[in-house]
């Protein structure tokens, strides 16, 4: 499935993921975390597909897990005791659940990160900041660029160095580690030429010059104009709702939220709409598609 929200300009997608990510960052109510979580695991999937989502879920799931059980080792606040550890510490279930909900607010950033990596790439982050801060716009453009590139340059040398009978898998344990030392000498020498490489090409090409024009010229037209506006709109309602506690929830020493009423069904509803923006894009795009089809 193509994703529709990508194709939007820079400024709308840069914008969208600066409060989105914040967003779930920083609001730790148990419902802002599952709408966050979902909604970032449903665009994922409409980005990289389902393996590429199950895949990720395979380190993210332990890391959840055991962000989740690390916490009541180690934070012993709360009123409700459930049990006490070996040492005489308590171990409380306003602990266990605030570690539940650190785990996922992890995850989910995580999972928004991985949708910035694919929507956000390095021509539209240049593109906005090229002019402002070249120098560091470029290194961060190289910096969100450099661990999927870094993975895939290390497979191809372990391959090389697996024909030349120097795999890691095979032989005694300092054998394996002298084969290991190989490939990130290998990849530590690749990366600093390729550093020197892209800085040369980049200054040949007159990177940060005035008047120096984009490589991809994006233009904000009207269909933009209205999806930025709604996502100010939202993330607006939503930072007046959080400011004045509305989206508020303490752990400890008791759990306790908001009461329920038209203050937080606004905030919780343009929270879900602000999160649920590029699916919903998604969705009215294919409609559109599929209804333009039969007319003809």
């Amino acid at each position: 499935m193509t994703d529709e929200f990508s194709r939007f300009h820079p400024a709308v997608n840069g914008t969208y993921f600066i409060f989105i990510i914040g967003f779930s960052m920083f609001l730790m109510h148990p419902l802002c975390l599952a709408v966050s979580l979902l909604t970032g695991l449903a665009y994922s999937v409409i980005l990289n597909g389902k393996k590429a989502v199950a895949s990720n879920m395979r380190f993210m799931l332990p890391m959840m897990i055991i962000t989740a059980i690390i916490n009541p080792a180690f934070n012993h606040e709360g009123a409700t005791i459930l049990m006490y550890l070996s040492n005489g510490n308590p171990v409380t279930l306003e602990s266990i659940t605030y570690g539940v909900a650190a785990a996922t607010m992890l995850m989910s950033v995580v999972t928004w990160f991985s949708c910035y990596n694919v929507v956000m790439t390095s021509d539209k982050f240049i593109y906005i900041f090229g002019r402002i801060i070249p120098s560091l716009s470029l290194i961060f453009s190289m910096v969100l660029r450099f661990v999927p590139r870094f993975k895939v340059q290390i497979k191809e040398i372990a391959h090389s160095q697996r024909c030349r009978g120097r795999d890691v898998s095979y032989g005694r344990i300092k054998e394996r580690l002298q084969n290991s030392m190989m490939i990130m000498s290998v990849m530590v020498t690749w990366s600093l030429e390729n550093s020197i490489e892209t800085a040369d090409s980049m200054k040949s090409r007159g990177y940060g010059l005035k008047g120096r024009t984009a490589f991809s010229i994006f233009k904000f037209d009207t269909r933009d104009l209205i999806v930025l506006i709604n996502i100010l709109i939202f993330s607006g309602i939503t930072m007046i709702c959080a400011a004045n506690g509305i989206l508020r929830f303490s752990y400890f020493p008791l759990m306790k939220g908001t009461k329920a009423d038209v203050s937080s069904l606004a905030g919780f509803g343009s929270y879900f709409l602000l999160c649920a923006a590029p699916i919903v894009i998604n969705i009215w795009e294919g409609w559109r598609w599929k209804h333009t089809q039969l007319k003809i």
